[in-house]
């Protein structure tokens, strides 16, 4: 399988000027793959959609070794935020039909897989560190997605800030979350 060493997002930037829309930028983003994702799950149907689903599956992260010194204190946290390309997704809609609901939703409102940028993350727990390998659980990706980034989760930081949580539909689903499975409705 040839490894995805880069994205490309174009940004266009606009602004308004005197009433007309103008132009101003055009940025070019590289986000290079940081290492790759190991699961059990070898095609995207029949695997857990949330980590909720894939409680005590293992899986490995293999860093590229020129990130190994990053890993460092790493091993001081019991659950590490992941994020990932979802390599497997082509195109993307912008109103889908997501796994646990019967009703179409604005993308942004999911945690569907067919998003503009590709972008997954899940919060998965970090059972120990050998070299560049992270051994973690509660995985739910497919086998070889190339990584993008790791940061520790803390949910403290949050706690002060969330006191009015409100999950929108996910509120009478978010118990599928845990049997649900995927298909192929997002390829």
């Amino acid at each position: 399988m040839k490894e995805i060493k880069t994205i490309t997002f174009f940004l266009s930037y606009r602004y308004l000027l005197n009433n007309n829309l103008a132009k101003i930028l055009i940025m070019k983003i590289e986000i290079e793959s940081i290492g790759t994702i190991h699961t059990q799950f070898k095609k995207i149907e029949g695997m857990p959609i949330q980590p909720t689903g894939a409680k005590g599956i293992k899986g490995t992260i293999i860093l590229k070794d020129k990130y190994k010194k990053g890993l460092k204190d790493l091993e001081e946290f019991s659950h590490i935020h992941i994020l990932y390309l979802l390599h497997k997704v082509n195109g993307y809609s912008l109103e889908v039909k997501p796994f646990m609901d019967n009703t179409t939703h604005g993308i942004f409102a999911t945690r569907s897989p067919k998003r503009p940028n590709r972008i997954g993350s899940s919060v998965v727990k970090l059972d120990g560190i050998e070299g560049n390998t992270l051994h973690i659980s509660n995985i739910d990706v497919v086998d070889n997605t190339p990584l993008l980034d790791i940061k520790p989760y803390v949910p403290q930081l949050y706690e002060d800030t969330i006191d009015e949580l409100k999950i929108g539909w996910f509120e009478k689903n978010h118990k599928k979350a845990k049997t649900q499975k995927s298909d192929d409705r997002f390829k």
